[in-house]
C-alpha cells in the first residue's frame, strides 16, 4: 500500500497486487511504454499522456514529474512511514544534519558560505573540483553554518569534514 499526495493536497491509496492496481479501491487500468529510461508513453481512458520523470528526492520520497508539459511534484509513503504517521513517529525518520563531507577527494575551489550563515536545504554551499569537474555541494537541510573547516584551494579526503553545521 502506498499513499501519494500531490502539491494541491490531493491524496490517493494505491495498492499494487499481482494482477491489478486499486486506487483508492477501485481497479486502475492503463497501458504504459517507455519511451526512454525516464519517459513514458501512457494511454489512459482513450486519452494519451507522455510523462517524464524529472526530479527525485529519495530521501524526502518526492519526485517531479512532467506530464504533457506540466509538472507535478508527489510525495509517496509506504506502509512503514504511514505507521509511523499513526503512531505518532514520523519524525523519527528525519536526520539533523550537524556536518557536511567531502563526498570524494578534490580541490575546494570556492567557499560560498560564511559562519554564521543561514542556510535552507540544496543552498549551494562549496565547489569541490574532482576529476577535472566542478561538484556544487548543497545544503542538505536547513541550518546556521558554525564552521567553515577548510579553505579556498585546499586539498580535501573523501569524507573529510568541510563544514559544521
Amino acid at each position: 500500500m502506498l499513499q501519494i499526495k500531490t502539491a494541491n493536497d490531493k491524496t490517493w491509496q494505491v495498492d499494487i497486487q499481482k494482477e491489478t492496481i486499486l486506487l483508492n479501491g477501485t481497479p486502475f487500468s492503463w497501458d504504459i511504454q517507455p519511451i526512454s529510461t525516464n519517459a513514458f508513453h501512457i494511454i489512459k481512458d482513450n486519452k494519451s499522456y507522455t510523462a517524464e520523470l524529472v526530479e527525485t528526492d529519495y530521501q524526502a520520497k518526492t519526485f517531479t514529474f512532467k506530464i504533457n508539459g506540466i509538472k507535478q511534484t508527489v510525495n509517496v509513503k509506504d506502509r512503514f512511514d504511514l505507521l509511523l504517521d499513526k503512531l505518532g513517529m514520523s519524525d523519527v525518520n528525519t536526520n539533523k544534519v550537524n556536518d557536511v563531507k567531502a563526498p570524494m577527494p578534490g580541490l575546494v575551489l570556492e567557499i560560498k558560505v560564511q559562519p554564521g550563515q543561514e542556510v535552507k536545504k540544496g543552498d549551494p554551499i562549496l565547489i569541490l573540483e574532482a576529476m577535472k569537474m566542478e561538484n556544487i555541494l548543497k545544503s542538505p537541510g536547513d541550518g546556521t553554518v558554525k564552521e567553515i573547516k577548510v579553505q579556498a584551494r585546499q586539498n580535501v579526503e573523501k569524507n573529510q569534514v568541510l563544514i559544521l553545521f
